[in-house]
């Protein structure tokens, strides 16, 4: 990170974004860990990528707030500061609606998400993946590595060649891990058969 960066990074007021986003707290997440973490995890892929707008940083903190707490009063998102408008208007564009399937979801995003939404949206997936080894339910591993072939990889391309590339290398490893997975199921369910 350069110097200017450096400047424009420390000027950043995120402490009270981070104070919402331990609203996910308790949220368990199926690759583990809880939805707060999350949080902080999507916002430290943004900056190892040198994404430092600070909209973007904030709504990183909390985008998924509004999907994951149903009840949440939006209010309190929108007092926390002059950026608070578009910190919440980003985090409603990358918000799967009641009515959304998970295609559609994606989809709109890829189609007419703004730039800021499909960065966010990418670095969010890179965070999954990356949980996705922890996870012991293979029907959802197979189903979140094959909608991330389906809609992310192209969309990662669009935004960002390196998170592309690391969507890419995550795609590939969380698909070694799934089949390896059904490798060993196969040889457990042969030997007991056998013996």
């Amino acid at each position: 990170m350069n110097p200017e960066q450096t400047d424009q990074l420390s000027g950043t007021r995120l402490a009270p974004y981070i104070q919402l986003a331990t609203y996910l707290i308790g949220k368990s997440r199926e690759g583990g860990g809880n939805m707060f973490r999350h949080q902080l995890d999507t916002m430290s892929i943004l900056i190892d990528y040198k994404y430092i707008d600070s909209i973007l940083l904030k709504a990183s903190l909390v985008h998924d707030v509004l999907e994951d707490i149903p009840d949440f009063n939006h209010n309190i998102m929108l007092g926390i500061d002059y950026e608070s408008y578009a910190v919440y208007d980003l985090v409603l564009e990358v918000t799967r609606r009641h009515n959304e399937t998970k295609p559609e979801f994606l989809t709109r995003i890829k189609e007419s998400g703004s730039q800021s939404a499909k960065i966010l949206k990418v670095a969010d997936r890179i965070s999954n993946m990356i949980s996705l080894g922890f996870v012991n339910n293979m029907e959802f591993v197979e189903r979140y590595i094959n909608e991330t072939e389906k809609y992310l990889l192209s969309l990662a391309e669009e935004v960002d060649q390196n998170m592309y590339t690391e969507l890419k290398d995550l795609v590939t490893s969380r698909r070694k891990y799934l089949n390896d997975y059904k490798n060993l199921e196969r040889f457990i369910i042969n030997y007991t058969t056998e013996v």
